[in-house]
């Protein structure tokens, strides 16, 4: 028997990173990180002159980070909670855009925080990801939830009945940018949110 499923991003929504990746760039490379500036355009600067890096420069460093510094992220409040209780009446599974070769030490990090689901790795818009988990699953009704506004397009195109939820756990972004215009709903606290994801699941209808 299918059950609901939800499929929810890593970063800034189950575990905080972009004020940790600020700390190290400002640690290791003597850049400085605008955290209002979400897309990373013209987010680091190099001191002391303020100059943008270059933006074939920005994934390099992403990529050094996740290598080397995932221990410094950390949990964002009430997310090992909220999974616990819509784990009671649901599939979940993890969808990271981070490659294949990052999977067991993002296994591994979630694990420490007592986060034990399905990791998905990814490149590029999630839509057909979620499409493809849905064929899997066959659940009865799936709710997605991500901080990015791409990955909520990309869902609406490709899989539109599933329930998208908008969410920026890092206060110091979530003040600056507004709601996904192809989300259902905005909610940036899990102890909020829970109750949306599971009014969605025990709804049993697919969205609109």
């Amino acid at each position: 028997m299918t059950r609901p499923l939800l499929i929810t991003d890593c970063d800034e929504v189950l575990l905080h990173m972009v004020t940790h990746f600020g700390a190290w760039l400002d640690e290791a490379h003597d850049l400085d990180f605008a955290l209002e500036r979400h897309d990373f355009a013209g987010a680091l600067t190099r001191r002391p002159d303020g100059a943008p890096i270059a933006h074939e420069e920005v994934w390099p460093l992403l990529d050094a980070f996740f290598r080397t510094e995932m221990h410094r992220q950390t949990l964002v409040p009430h997310a090992a909670e909220a999974l616990g209780r819509i784990g009671e009446v649901a599939d979940i599974v993890i969808l990271t855009n981070l490659g294949w070769d990052f999977h067991g030490g993002r296994v591994a990090q979630l694990d420490a925080f007592g986060i034990r689901h399905r990791v998905v790795c990814n490149q590029g818009g999630k839509g057909r990801p979620v499409a493809g988990l849905l064929a899997e699953f066959a659940p009865t009704v799936a709710v997605f939830v991500d901080d990015l506004p791409v990955h909520h397009e990309s869902v609406a195109s490709h899989a539109p009945g599933v329930w998208r939820l908008h969410m920026i756990a890092e206060p110091k972004l979530a003040g600056h940018l507004p709601a996904a215009a192809h989300a259902h709903a905005r909610i940036d606290d899990w102890a909020e949110a829970a109750d949306w994801v599971i009014g969605r699941m025990a709804g049993g209808d697919a969205a609109a």
